[in-house]
Parts: C-alpha cells; structure tokens; sequence
C-alpha cells in the first residue's frame, strides 16, 4: 500500500468498523492466550480518559498487568520491522489530540494514529486491521475501550512534510461526542481564536503564540485599524530587502502597560510562496523601526543594517 493511502487511512472520518475492530483485539488477546473482553465503545479519547480502569502501580507486587503484556508484544513486533518503509508523518496530530485530552490516558494505543509503524507490518495483521477500522483503545485484563474515529479531522502539510492541525472556520478535529480540538497551522489555539476573535481577547491573552495566531487570524491590517495603534514610524527592512519595518504604539490600557509593537515580513518563504507577517513587542522607548528590529537579534540599529539578509 502507498503512503498516500496510508495518510487516507490515518486521516480518515468514517465510523468505526466495530465488528473488524473487535475481531481484531480478540485475536491480540488470543495471542496472549486471554479471553474475548467485553468491549466498551465512547466517543472520543477524552471520553475514554473517564472510564478506562486503572493500572496497577508499575512497579507494584503480583502478576504483570495485561496492558504491559501486549505492551512487550508490541515492543518485539516492532522490533522485526524494516525501517522507514510507509512512514506517514502524523506525530503532530497524534500529540495535539493528547494534550488536548488533559487527562492521563494510560497505556494505550491508536488505531487509525498507529499508522507510522504499522504502515511497515506485512499484511494480513490485527495491527493492520485496527488502523484501518477505528481510533484510539485501551486494552484491559477484562475489558477493552475503544474509541470512534472522529467525524471532523483538517491538516494542511508543514514545513517539514508532517501533517500538521489548521481549520479557519472551526474545530480542526471533532469527535462524535463533541470533544473538539481547535488549531491555526499547527499550533493549538482556544476555540474564541477560531470563532470570534477580536483585539480585546488578543489584549488578555498571555500565550504569545495563541495572541499571534489570533492576529493572524484576524488580519494585519483589521487587527491594527480595529486596534487603534498609532503609527510611530516606517523603514526599509534592512535585514530583508524589499519589506517594510512598521513601529506602532500599543495602547497601555489594553496591554497592561506602555510597549511598542514592531510588525515585520518573514525573510523566509511559506509553501504558498508568500511571506508572513508578524509583530512582535519591544520596548516604548524606541521611536526608529530599525533600532527596534536590531534590539530583537540583540544588535545595535546599526548593526542590524549592516546584516546582508535575515531569515
């Protein structure tokens, strides 16, 4: 199978195909020479957080728990596969669905989201079967948890070829039962920044990475008429031939005290071929966008135009 359709695989929306699934963990518990379990289907992962049994202590007296057992029959599965062949570059999708989940979610493992290893496992395998069928599971001495895909999952390539979360116009990943993920190119951002944002959120927000999605998402030149600032001065970038350096007052009473905002151009070039804009916050005493820029690097103005080009 080409690594394209394996990506469909690990993006996929479809329900779950509970009767593949559950004939492929009972084949895995098989393995281990255990009984069916009885199998208790959610929502979400987040779901699936609430109702999983606990581990005993890892390093607790009595039998091995049966979740580190299919643990090790993972371990020496893997360690039988080629290298790199079917590599589907997920690992950000996988991790932001994980923090957003905010609960400790055990030993587990991810259907759909396992597809960077298992796109490697020589067919027919459960392995196979559980990527192709459904999202996450836990599986238990007595039960398995297991749960849906989700209904909504929107990713746009990176930089460095790994799928990476972006929706503008809602959640990036939605689950059946509503549990949703928000993000803007990759970075996870609360659900206002899609929905409504507006200077005021951006002024409160403390993450420096959320507030620059959110003015982003906004608009450059919205987010400045809708914000007031004043123009204090304009320059050639230096660092950056053919780009505009802008210094703007920030308004204190919004921004908790007096600062500057430098709106610069990315010297690097997206995928789409444009250059992004982004500002960044400097100190009120600078009156000249190039000292301001140089201040950034650590450089004196003056240094800061003697650079051939910045990145």
């Amino acid at each position: 199978m080409s690594a394209d359709a394996w990506l469909d695989h690990a993006l996929c929306t479809d329900p779950a195909d509970r009767p593949a699934a559950e004939a492929a963990i009972t084949r895995l518990y098989a393995e281990l020479n255990a009984p069916p379990p009885a199998f208790v289907w959610v929502g979400s992962p987040a779901a699936a957080a609430k109702v999983v049994p606990p581990s005993p202590p890892l390093f607790s007296d009595g039998p091995q728990p049966f979740e580190s057992r299919m643990a090790t029959l993972v371990s020496d599965l893997r360690a039988r596969l080629p290298r790199g062949a079917g590599y589907t570059g997920i690992g950000r999708v996988t991790a932001m669905i994980h923090a957003a989940v905010g609960q400790p979610l055990g030993l587990h493992w991810r259907g759909q989201h396992d597809i960077p290893w298992v796109a490697r496992v020589f067919e027919p395998s459960p392995w196979v079967t559980l990527a192709r069928s459904c999202g996450w599971w836990w599986p238990r001495a007595e039960v398995c948890v297991v749960a849906e895909r989700p209904t909504v999952l929107c990713t746009e390539p990176g930089d460095d070829g790994e799928e990476r979360l972006h929706a503008a116009d809602g959640p990036a990943v939605r689950y059946p039962d509503g549990f949703t993920v928000h993000a803007w190119h990759g970075t996870r951002v609360p659900s206002w920044m899609i929905d409504d944002p507006s200077v005021d959120r951006v002024a409160a927000e403390t993450n420096v990475e959320v507030r620059r999605c959110a003015i982003e998402r906004i608009g450059w030149p919205a987010f400045v008429e809708q914000a007031a600032l004043r123009l204090v001065g304009s320059a050639h970038d230096p660092g950056n031939p053919g780009a505009e350096l802008r210094l703007y007052d920030l308004p204190y009473e919004r921004w908790g005290r007096p600062t500057r905002l430098l709106l610069a151009v990315n010297g690097s070039v997206e995928r789409d071929g444009t250059r992004r804009r982004y500002g960044l916050r400097v100190p009120a005493w600078f009156d000249d966008p190039v000292d301001a820029a140089g201040w950034t690097y650590g450089l004196t103005g003056a240094q800061y135009s003697r650079l051939l080009r910045r990145t």
